[in-house]
């Protein structure tokens, strides 16, 4: 019988590509909120939350970082995000990621989530025109915490719930394409699948620590790892 197991799955540049609808639609929202749409030049959303997000953003302009300016900024965001996905150029799903998802959903011991640094309802809006939002009932999100190894063990929790199981005695694997998906792997003591979907080198992830590295999900060693034995 297949060892109980965990799947979270990040999702930008993991599962899809907006084509910068998330950072279009949060220039947007602190545009409105802070009168600072360029609070965020130069600095990089790969693996990184939206509370970190923000927090950056409110520090930079010189504004304290509470949880009603978290929620009033994230409010405005959501709306702009849902515009910027109407018709998103440049969206793509990434290759395989259909197929490795639902064979995945298909085993009866693999309970399949996200490990998301965006709040749920973002990431939930941007599997929108993907059409696999309905695939992941549960995850750990950004809203959850600003640290990603706690988001994802929130997640891995809920996923472990979700097969009757503790979350020590499940399989739990982190998919995703940074450095920082690695980092809270080996944090959490969960298994790491890097792809190189979202830019980063899988060479440089299979040294950082990722127990198995690939282009895409694609490679036909992604799913048996992923399944377990």
């Amino acid at each position: 019988m297949p060892h109980p197991t965990v799947l979270l799955f990040d999702l930008d540049g993991t599962l899809v590509r907006t084509g910068g609808a998330g950072r279009r639609a949060m220039r947007r929202a602190l545009a409105a909120e802070l009168d600072a749409p360029d609070a965020l030049a130069g600095v990089s959303f790969g693996g990184r939350t939206d509370r970190w997000i923000l927090r950056t953003a409110f520090t930079r302009v010189g504004r304290a970082f509470d949880e009603a300016g978290f929620a009033r900024v994230t409010a405005t965001y959501l709306g702009f995000l849902e515009d910027e996905l109407r018709e998103p150029e440049g969206y793509r799903v990434l290759p395989a990621v259909p197929e490795v998802v639902s064979a995945c959903a298909a085993v009866a011991a693999v309970a399949v989530g996200l490990g998301t640094g965006n709040i749920e309802p973002a990431a939930y809006a941007k599997l929108g025109p993907s059409g696999l939002a309905s695939s992941f009932g549960f995850g750990g999100f950004g809203s959850d915490a600003e640290d990603r190894a706690e988001l994802v063990s929130t997640g891995f929790a809920r996923g472990a719930a979700q097969l009757g199981a503790k979350p020590e005695d499940v399989r739990r694997v982190i998919i995703g394409d940074t450095a920082r998906d690695v980092d809270a792997a080996k944090a959490t003591g969960a298994l790491c699948l890097a792809v190189g979907t979202g830019g980063e080198d899988p060479a440089v992830l299979a040294e950082r620590g990722a127990d198995l590295a690939v282009d895409t999900l694609a490679d036909p060693r992604a799913l048996p790892f992923l399944v377990g034995p």
